[in-house]
């Protein structure tokens, strides 16, 4: 591409850019009080939000639709053509009727107003036309109109597909604010994603207990530790009085310092080398506060105990960073 080809380039996608930017925030300045109206209709709404639209309004239906889902609002998308061949039946009376389209004349929407009104289903039209069929038939109607496409034949949904696209974000976000939604009613409905396993995954998911926790009695040799911290892999062991009271820990790093001092190691217990008053962290509690912990006292490894203070487990940084919690 030639230097002048560049620039051209460039300068129609700063113009595009600026030209959706500014339908945006025209938007903004539109709002009034239909808005509220739509938000106060979903929230009272028993059903699920159904999006519908035909083509690139279609698209953006689906965006939003998958949007209301993760933010705690019930929906999903229903193509108005399929809906005019048995789909419609996916709606109740207890639902409500998104509909976009940018002209407000689509033949596939309206097609479904009169079993929409039979029906009893109350209808949100998203249009950029006030006067349109579609916008004066709804219950109530979002104006998304814009003054003029991005595309420099005014031929292709740009403009007007990106400020009902901010306009459903906008919807959404409203509805999740009224409804106190949190990161952690978020994470339940993304288990897959990283803040899923970050605000779902707990200690105990993660942690290894019973036969698979490293531990040795008070006065076992340094020897024997060492065998236990090597057939349990976690580079640590608790070390515990006879009755299963935690008394310490020794780790590899423990292990280098003993060495650093060039002490007799064949002569020493564990007692003499581990460390007391070992960090712990409960089971109950999330992974991600366990990889705060390590990394705030710079450790790999914690000791895991239910609320009643006992000895239950023991994770490292490993285990957190195999989880995804890291």
């Amino acid at each position: 591409m030639k230097n002048d080809q560049k620039q051209s380039c460039l300068a129609l996608a700063r113009d595009v850019l600026a030209i959706e930017a500014a339908a945006i925030t025209r938007l903004a300045s539109r709002l009034d009080d239909s808005f509220s109206a739509a938000v106060a209709l979903i929230l009272a709404c028993e059903g699920r939000v159904v999006v519908s639209g035909m083509g690139k309004s279609g698209h953006i239906g689906n965006k939003i639709a998958a949007t209301l889902a993760s933010t705690g609002t019930p929906a999903f998308f229903m193509h108005p053509a399929e809906a005019a061949h048995g789909d419609l039946g996916m709606l109740t009376e207890r639902d409500i009727l998104l509909a976009l389209s940018n002209s407000g004349e689509s033949d596939e929407l309206l097609a479904l107003l009169p079993a929409l009104k039979r029906k009893g289903v109350p209808i949100i039209a998203l249009t950029g036309r006030p006067q349109s069929t579609l916008a004066t038939e709804a219950s109530i109607h979002l104006d998304a109109g814009v003054e003029k496409e991005a595309c420099p034949l005014g031929l292709a949904p740009t403009a007007s597909t990106t400020a009902a696209l901010a306009l459903g974000d906008a919807l959404a976000v409203a509805l999740l604010d009224a409804r106190d939604f949190k990161p952690e009613d978020f994470a339940l409905s993304h288990p897959g994603g990283s803040l899923g396993r970050k605000l779902l995954v707990h200690i105990s998911d993660l942690m290894h207990g019973g036969e698979a926790l490293p531990r040795v009695i008070s006065g076992s040799s340094l020897k024997d530790a060492l065998l236990e911290m090597t057939r349990k892999g976690l580079g640590m062991t608790a070390v515990c009085a006879a009755d299963g009271q935690l008394l310490g820990i020794f780790t590899d790093g423990d292990l280098r310092r003993t060495l650093d001092k060039s002490l007799d190691l064949a002569g020493l217990r564990i007692d003499d080398v581990m460390a007391r008053q070992p960090r712990t962290i409960e089971s109950h509690r999330l992974a991600t506060e366990a990889a705060n912990e390590m990394e705030h006292h710079k450790i790999n490894g914690l000791l895991v105990t239910d609320r009643a203070g006992n000895l239950v487990g023991a994770l490292n940084m490993h285990d957190l960073l195999k989880a995804g919690v890291v």
